[in-house]
């Protein structure tokens, strides 16, 4: 689609070249057929070097863009990509296909299949399972029933997902102005790398722009919520009813304890642990375990836990 095309549905003074948009981006991850956006100061060094062909931006952020991107330039740039992405969205289908399998594989009759589909060797697909267009699963892996996985999302071999869970159903995204909410379509998907298991009813949401990562040997309990650009990392451990909200970036090792949850755009380094409950409202130093809310360093919140419970007894 002609940026030309886009600045207008969007309502934006369009000037410069009129390049091809082949599709949204991060920042981070645009090339040069890309319209990308920026809203946040904590992503200056992403504009600064960012391949994007286009951005969305405010003005006074004009200098800092690289030479040759043309700018769309607005007061309000998340609102403008929100509604740009609606021209991206994807369009759902009804229609069933025979999925691309390689040898063994079983699947139920019952398991319904869109377009492009590819299954790798000895994997075991049980009843209810919806995969959407595009998707991919490697060797070896087993799919529990009524199991779905939305278009172009990746499975990694040897996974093991079980029942109820859903895979790439969209991030929560919407933008509000004027007494409305503006839907932010979620055009990105979710990659699920090798040995990774993924207990029941457990949702991990599609990447607004780009990835939602599981890395390999993860591994996440039941009734658990993934949310929109987060990226787990390796042999992380991810304890029932666990909320990641939207970009939360998980180094390798991590423990998170039952109930606990974070707060959106923070980092918990390597091999950190958060205790049950714990609620991480800002980015955490690895190597380091942390309770409480607002998650503080475990032996602090402790200490804290046992002054409160004498303040009581004064009373």
């Amino acid at each position: 689609m002609k940026l030309s095309k886009i600045a207008n549905y969007i309502e934006l003074e369009f000037s410069g070249k009129d390049i091809e948009i082949a599709n949204l981006a991060t920042l981070k991850d645009a090339n040069s057929n890309s319209l990308s956006f920026f809203h946040d100061a904590k992503y200056l060094e992403q504009l600064k070097n960012t391949d994007a062909g286009a951005v969305i931006l405010e003005e006074k952020f004009l200098e800092n863009l690289p030479k040759g991107v043309v700018a769309l330039v607005t007061n309000e740039p998340y609102k403008k990509m929100a509604l740009a992405t609606s021209l991206f969205a994807y369009k759902p289908s009804v229609k069933s296909y025979e999925p691309k399998l390689d040898d063994n594989v079983e699947i139920c009759d019952s398991v319904r299949c869109a377009s492009g589909v590819k299954i790798g060797k000895n994997t075991t697909i049980m009843a209810g399972c919806y995969l959407g267009e595009n998707v991919e699963i490697g060797e070896g892996t087993v799919i529990y029933p009524n199991v779905t996985i939305y278009h172009n999302c990746k499975i990694g071999s040897n996974c093991v997902i079980h029942s109820g869970t859903v895979i790439g159903s969209d991030g929560f995204g919407f933008v509000s102005k004027d007494n409305s909410n503006i839907k932010f379509y979620q055009i990105g998907n979710v990659i699920i790398e090798d040995f990774v298991e993924i207990g029941a009813n457990t949702t991990i949401d599609r990447a607004t722009l780009g990835s939602t990562i599981i890395k390999s040997y993860a591994k996440l309990d039941n009734l658990i919520q993934v949310g929109h650009n987060c990226e787990i990392g390796e042999y992380s451990i991810i304890v029932s009813q666990v909320g990641l909200s939207g970009s939360t970036i998980l180094g390798k090792g991590v423990v998170m304890g039952g109930q606990s949850a974070t707060a959106g755009h923070l980092k918990i380094g390597d091999r950190a642990m958060i205790a049950a409950r714990g609620g991480v409202t800002k980015s955490l130093e690895g190597g380091k375990i942390y309770g409480g809310f607002p998650a503080v360093d475990f032996k602090l919140w402790k200490k804290t836990q046992a002054i409160i419970s004498k303040l009581s007894k004064k009373r």
